[in-house]
């Protein structure tokens, strides 16, 4: 049994949202697919004041980023693309091709591609996010994507130098200074300048996440990765300090963040709740966590860890913080979930910026029906068949016939009817395959 001791905005008031966000995403994407270059110029500047002669970065822009990010930001850069490209490659490696016999002479398998060309979205809005740049470009060529763009709009009037840093260091062979709905439009649509990609990643508001849903089929999208959301789950072997710190860690992303504690323990509810004003009088992106907080913070009380794990799942949370005397108890009984944080000695911020997982995670309840961004989304597994004799095309030919025949094509049985004739020596036709 859970009850709320704290709620947040209604069902009602965020479908109205997600309303306006579509139907502004829509008009963006037809202006772009109309006027091309010329709209994502007026669109750049009415959003970011920002409309530069070329969007796309010279190799001399490049160099003078890299040049204002000192030694030690380099290093720290290189040092978490390390951890994302060695857990990448662990992953790629658990991907293997298959050729198998299933039948004497009839070899099935499947080859693992990556797909021609990715366009990876690293949000700067409020923030430069330069550990989005890890988790897009590293990832994918990881994958062996030959061709991996990157955009990102302009950070307090120019491009971020720590961003593109992340961006060159992570492998990106062409690097744009253009963010929105604009940045999603130019890489799934094209425009003059910009050719567009197969598939596209990386997290991003809720204008950024429609404008990926609306584009998807027209090229290929990782997921729904909208604003950013934690679920903090704890018992009293934890304190409120812990868990107040770890809600507004991420209700700071925005004005629209959900922060939810899920806990058996009311004192600990209480004492958080109290914890998190506490903070929020000297947090320095107060102006944002505190909304976040007022309008999309919950305090959900359960009477156990199972009512935990059902609520959880309820949830679907992008990101899932466990700190209770059996983390590993949800490990193995939640099923819903972007990523696992398991234990007070992690965190999300470890997850977000340097331990390796990817930080690209479904939103909005996404987690029921996927993961999050892997080497994987950039592959595709692909199949092939081989018949090898004349006796396994004429056996897999008979028992096609008679199953295209009961669907009524005909057309397909004549396909399994030839190979009957010419490799089994049977006179086959539409009605011998009905008999």
């Amino acid at each position: 049994m859970a009850r709320h001791l704290k709620t947040g905005r209604t069902p009602e008031q965020n479908s109205a949202d997600a309303h306006k966000v579509r139907e502004t995403v829509t008009g963006i994407l037809e202006t772009v697919e109309t006027r091309g270059d010329a709209a994502l110029r007026d669109l750049s500047e009415r959003f970011d004041n920002w409309a530069p002669a070329s969007f796309r970065l010279s190799e001399q822009d490049i160099e003078a980023c890299l040049s204002q990010v000192s030694k030690r930001d380099l290093d720290d850069i290189r040092f978490a693309q390390a951890q994302v490209r060695n857990f990448a490659r662990i992953q790629r490696d658990s991907m293997k091709d298959v050729e198998v016999e299933t039948l004497p002479g009839v070899i099935l398998g499947h080859r693992n591609m990556p797909v021609e060309s990715v366009g990876c979205y690293v949000p700067g809005g409020k923030y430069p996010l330069v550990a989005s740049a890890h988790m897009g470009v590293v990832t994918a060529k990881v994958a062996g994507v030959p061709r991996v763009i990157a955009a990102s709009p302009p950070f307090q009037g120019k491009p971020s130098p720590a961003v593109v840093a992340a961006m060159h260091l992570g492998g990106a062979d062409e690097i744009y200074s253009l963010g929105g709905v604009q940045a999603i439009a130019a890489m799934g649509i094209g425009t003059e300048s910009i050719a567009p990609v197969s598939v596209i990643v990386g997290p991003g508001n809720a204008y950024v996440a429609e404008a990926k849903r609306q584009l998807f089929g027209r090229v290929g999208i990782d997921l729904i990765a909208g604003p950013t959301e934690t679920l903090v789950i704890a018992d009293d072997s934890v304190d409120a300090e812990i868990c107040a710190t770890d809600l507004l860690g991420q209700a700071e992303h925005g004005f629209n963040t959900p922060a939810v504690l899920l806990t058996t323990s009311e004192k600990l509810a209480r004492a958080t709740m109290e914890e998190v004003d506490r903070l929020l009088k000297i947090l320095p992106t107060a102006e944002y966590a505190s909304v976040s907080w007022r309008d999309y913070g919950e305090v959900i009380l359960c009477d156990s860890d199972e009512d935990m794990v059902r609520e959880a799942d309820r949830i679907a949370s992008e990101h899932v913080q466990v700190m209770t005397r059996d983390p590993d108890y949800f490990l193995k009984n939640m099923r819903n979930y972007g990523a696992l944080f398991l234990g007070p000695r992690t965190n999300v911020a470890f997850g977000d910026k340097v331990i390796g997982t990817n930080h690209t995670l479904p939103t909005g309840k996404a987690a029921r029906y996927t993961g999050g961004l892997w080497v994987g989304k950039f592959i595709k597994t692909c199949t092939y068949q081989k018949v090898m004799t004349d006796e396994a095309s004429a056996l897999i030919g008979e028992y096609c016939s008679r199953l295209c025949v009961l669907e009524g094509f005909y057309g397909h049985a004549e396909q399994a009817n030839i190979r009957v004739r010419r490799y089994g020596g049977r006179n086959v036709g539409y009605a011998k395959a009905a008999e």
